[in-house]
């Protein structure tokens, strides 16, 4: 998941720049003679390489054809192996680290919590909310998961929790720095030792409690706690675990039936454990 960010943000501009005019046309995947300095085919690369990892069964498993088609595919497109101009759109929208399709993000043996009682910590805060603010939304966050499951969510202030919580810019400790201002906003890890359920926040975004210009962090902690529980992404537009975010989305959001049956899936419904 690394990213150039100077790189990045001149491949972003140019695409604002280029891409978004009305009546943008379509172009074949390969770049052809001299179209390696198209951006548009540069952020192709870059996006599939890194949500969209093959099965390393399949023939061509790391052709960036084969990867275009299961992203047309995961966002109900029709498939054609060409970059139109929806898919450059989506390419560029704001959204969670976790690849779309990849054998870990796809998590094939249903990672979740045993216990029924899951602890958490919040490591370091952003400067752009209050601490007690931030503390009340990772709560509402949690609160909006465990009203469908049987699990209960409790915050340590010190030591080791289950899931570890923070803040960070670029390198942080985990394979995947953040890219600075747009792009990929948080990422996080399904159950497990180690760096296993913790979720990460792109310190370098603006992020607001849905009363101010710049990301909604209730909407972001909802999504990213959802695969600190075990999800992984969702195809359905109307779901919190949507891979990519949306202002007009974000704002009256809730869980979508599709978050429901997963998560519902992994820990059963919550009424389960009223009736032992």
């Amino acid at each position: 998941m690394p990213r150039k960010c100077k790189e990045a943000a001149m491949r972003l501009a140019l695409l604002c720049a280029a891409c978004l005019l009305p009546g943008s046309p379509a172009l074949p995947l390969s770049p052809g003679p001299g179209g390696e300095g198209d951006p548009r085919w540069q952020l192709a690369q870059d996006y599939l390489k890194r949500f969209y990892s093959s099965d390393s069964k399949m023939k061509n498993a790391n052709s960036l054809e084969v990867r275009l088609k299961r992203m047309e595919g995961f966002f109900h497109l029709p498939i054609t192996g060409i970059l139109s101009p929806r898919i450059i759109e989506i390419m560029q929208q704001p959204r969670c680290g976790v690849p779309d399709v990849a054998e870990f993000s796809l998590f094939p043996n249903q990672p979740k919590w045993t216990s029924k009682v899951v602890t958490y910590r919040i490591m370091t805060y952003t400067s752009d909310l209050p601490h007690i603010t931030v503390n009340q939304l990772v709560a509402k966050a949690f609160k909006i998961w465990s009203e469908v499951i049987p699990l209960t969510f409790k915050r340590v202030k010190w030591g080791t929790a289950d899931i570890m919580i923070g803040f960070a810019r670029k390198a942080h400790g985990d394979p995947y720095p953040f890219d600075g201002p747009g792009a990929t906003l948080a990422h996080a890890f399904a159950p497990g030792p180690g760096l296993g359920g913790d979720a990460h926040f792109d310190e370098d975004e603006r992020w607001t409690d849905a009363s101010g210009i710049g990301i909604n962090f209730l909407y972001v902690a909802a999504h990213e706690l959802g695969h600190s529980l075990g999800l992984s992404h969702s195809s359905d537009p109307d779901a919190v675990m949507y891979p990519t975010y949306s202002k007009e989305e974000s704002k009256n959001f809730k869980l979508a039936q599709d978050d429901i049956n997963g998560i519902q899936k992994l820990y059963g419904k919550r009424n389960d454990s009223r009736k032992k």
